[in-house]
């Protein structure tokens, strides 16, 4: 089969509004444990939107974002083990590491000195080191087997691929922390693509959850993923707050303003407790270490997930059709359009392109 690798680029700050431009690009080295993936669908994440806005330094001329991929195997390396043509496989937010150390061997390979992220980011092995990778805004992706994860039977694809970063990203610390077994009653705090997320799956884990968000405008949505109880905050968040003092055993907070009063938030937490982050704040944490002690509390975050809980969360999420996240669909030639969109807050709850030209749906 011939094809040709082609994305959509960015090349400057303007890319995340409607700058991105469509071109040909040349992928990574083809490895023998190397797979080529004609991409079907590709979910927009909040990161896409910085990096391309350089929001985390200045980006590459020519980088290709995304990394919620769903495609076809259309080549397969002779090393490439696990996968063969035509099965259809999900990428998420990390696309190699060495696969020899400790982290790598012991299935936590998100946390492998060397990793190599879907995109902007360096090979670090084989013949491809040094060369920066391309994401999922493109015709066809390119990369190691062992980070290209079969999806389930009959899971929709296109609601899947946010499963694959912002999905994974919050059932890491619900699995940690024993959500649904021992700690049953979880606060999500944020109700947008992350937190949405984090509801059906606490849900489907046996949890029982309470969301915790600013006003009232998401608590049908919030009821409707599953939220048993509904917590909206506003100006004086110790006094919205006071009424639910000891009530959760975790809080999973995926909100990322400039600053988090993290020790309001652990006045929610029963004793043996845990606030977890998954949204990068800006400013320092800043809490007294009285209630951590007397409560036995723990505040913590969480990096994304590894190939082994991708699988995991698939096969939960198959076995439980109803924590699919909530999904818009966009055609990947009007990714321009999106991207604008995206920016002004506009998914309910997450924007997923779609490669029409390579046979996905709208």
């Amino acid at each position: 089969m011939t094809y040709e690798f082609k994305g959509w680029a960015g090349y400057d700050k303007e890319a995340a509004t409607g700058g991105l431009k469509y071109e040909a690009f040349e992928p990574k080295v083809f490895e023998d444990d190397d797979v080529d993936v004609k991409i079907l669908y590709c979910g927009i994440c909040g990161s896409d939107a910085s990096v391309l806005a350089g929001e985390f330094g200045p980006i590459e001329a020519g980088r290709i974002a995304g990394h919620e991929i769903v495609g076809e195997v259309v080549r397969v390396g002779p090393k490439a083990e696990g996968l063969k043509l035509g099965d259809v496989v999900g990428i998420g937010a990390q696309s190699d590491s060495c696969l020899a150390c400790e982290f790598c061997t012991g299935h936590k390979e998100q946390y492998c000195a060397t990793p190599t992220f879907t995109f902007g980011s360096p090979y670090a092995r084989g013949a491809s080191a040094g060369q920066n990778s391309k994401g999922g805004f493109a015709s066809h992706w390119r990369g190691p087997a062992h980070f290209a994860i079969p999806l389930p039977s009959g899971l929709d694809p296109a609601a899947a691929a946010p499963l694959l970063c912002g999905g994974v990203t919050v059932y890491t610390p619900l699995k940690r922390w024993g959500a649904g077994s021992e700690r049953k009653r979880v606060g999500v705090l944020g109700l947008g693509g992350l937190g949405h997320m984090a509801v059906l799956i606490a849900r489907a884990m046996g949890a029982e959850v309470t969301a915790i968000s600013r006003g009232t405008s998401k608590e049908g949505d919030a009821r409707k993923l599953g939220a048993g109880s509904y917590i909206a905050t506003g100006a004086d968040l110790a006094q919205d707050l006071a009424p639910h003092a000891r009530t959760l055993d975790l809080v999973i907070s995926t909100i990322n303003p400039p600053k988090v009063d993290v020790a309001a938030y652990l006045g929610l937490l029963r004793p043996e407790g845990a606030f977890v982050t998954v949204g990068a704040v800006i400013e320092p944490f800043s809490f007294h270490s009285f209630p951590l002690i007397t409560g036995g509390l723990s505040v913590g975050g969480s990096n994304t997930g590894s190939p082994d809980d991708i699988r995991e969360l698939l096969a939960l999420v198959a076995a439980h059709p109803e924590a699919l996240p909530w999904v818009q669909k966009w055609d990947m030639g009007q990714i321009n359009e999106a991207m604008v969109e995206f920016g002004k807050g506009a998914p309910r709850y997450r924007f997923v392109l779609a490669n029409t030209g390579n046979g996905a749906r709208l």
